[in-house]
């Protein structure tokens, strides 16, 4: 720019222009700054968001084993699309080298038909099959903190935000939410990574899909007292 004025500034008769050319030079090269200057605080502002939705969070997968799933003993709607979009989720989680905690059911009680000891149908399915560095828990209770040690778990790795997925929406997923939120947790739930199943009452049906819409609208009521929540593509993308 130095050069092109001092070019300028050597020809008679031309002071106006010379004048004009220079400021016109200055307010590119300004404007070229301030440009720069947002875009470097724009990524900021993105970092930061970035930052302030993993710090401090767990992932936790509620008893994605095999017997919710077609051919099982105790089959869900959607559990496959449930399952996929929690695999969605635990992909981001790993590659953002985040906890995941793996909750599995055992049932222990007498009369229970499904999740029983040592059979596939307990197993945690193979769309979420557990790594080797992360944690599984296994529970024998609706809710997930009740005789475990994911309590104590996430208070040694500091955690302070969970996103919930998994199955049964109105049952495991619900308790644990609720108790999670008692120990002062925030919750995020991704809605369609969870299942569940027809109802009765009173001798009559209640589809699944209605008890899953009820349930996520309770369990988010109070401006999401609960828990947040949210759909898989959502969550992805913010």
């Amino acid at each position: 720019m130095s050069i092109v004025f001092f070019e300028l500034v050597q020809r008679p008769g031309h002071e106006t222009s010379v004048i004009l050319t220079y400021t016109i030079l200055l307010m590119k090269n300004k404007f070229k700054t301030i440009l720069t200057s947002c875009l470097i605080l724009i990524s900021m502002i993105t970092m930061n968001a970035q930052q302030q939705k993993t710090e401090h969070t767990a992932l936790l997968i509620i008893d994605v084993q095999n017997d919710y799933f077609p051919g099982g003993k105790m089959t869900l709607e959607k559990s496959v699309q449930a399952a996929e979009n929690t695999r969605r989720i635990l992909e981001y989680f790993r590659n953002n080298h985040l906890p995941v905690i793996h909750i599995q059911h055992i049932s222990t009680n007498d009369g229970a038909a499904f999740f029983l000891p040592g059979t596939d149908g307990a197993k945690i399915n193979h769309l979420v099959l557990p790594e080797k560095d992360e944690k599984v828990i296994v529970k024998h209770f609706p809710n997930s903190f009740r005789e475990t040690d994911l309590l104590n778990y996430l208070h040694s790795k500091n955690i302070k935000n969970l996103v919930i997925t998994g199955m049964m929406t109105d049952v495991c997923v619900e308790s644990t939410t609720r108790a999670a939120f008692d120990f002062g947790f925030t919750n995020i739930i991704i809605g369609d990574a969870t299942a569940t199943g027809n109802r009765e009452l009173n001798g009559e049906v209640i589809k699944a899909e209605e008890v899953q819409r009820s349930f996520l609208a309770g369990i988010s009521a109070l401006g999401n007292l609960y828990a947040l929540v949210m759909n898989t593509n959502e969550f992805l993308s913010k």
